[in-house]
């Protein structure tokens, strides 16, 4: 059995997010590399963080508390994604 390289692994595209009466609005695509959809969810949870920050500090922002809402749904799909991938037994197998 050969190991696949993680950086040769792709996302799934079968994780959803943003339900909207119990439907899925969106969904992660198939086909990015791992490393770069880590990457961008690990910029899109830094921008979530700055809003809910500024939500935090700020009154009357709840338009920042409902952006960082949807940034740290959006990072979490991608995440459960590429969890996906890696816990997937046929990942090792080329």
């Amino acid at each position: 059995m050969t190991t696949t390289h993680p950086s040769a692994l792709t996302t799934l595209g079968v994780t959803p997010f943003s339900f909207h009466s119990d439907q899925p609005l969106f969904r992660v695509n198939s086909g990015v590399s791992l490393p770069d959809a880590l990457h961008h969810a690990s910029n899109l949870l830094h921008v979530a963080e700055l809003l809910a920050e500024d939500a935090a500090m700020t009154r009357d922002t709840d338009r920042y508390a409902w952006a960082s809402h949807f940034l740290q749904e959006m990072s979490k799909a991608v995440i459960d994604d590429v969890v996906k991938v890696l816990e997937s037994p046929c990942h090792t197998e080329q």
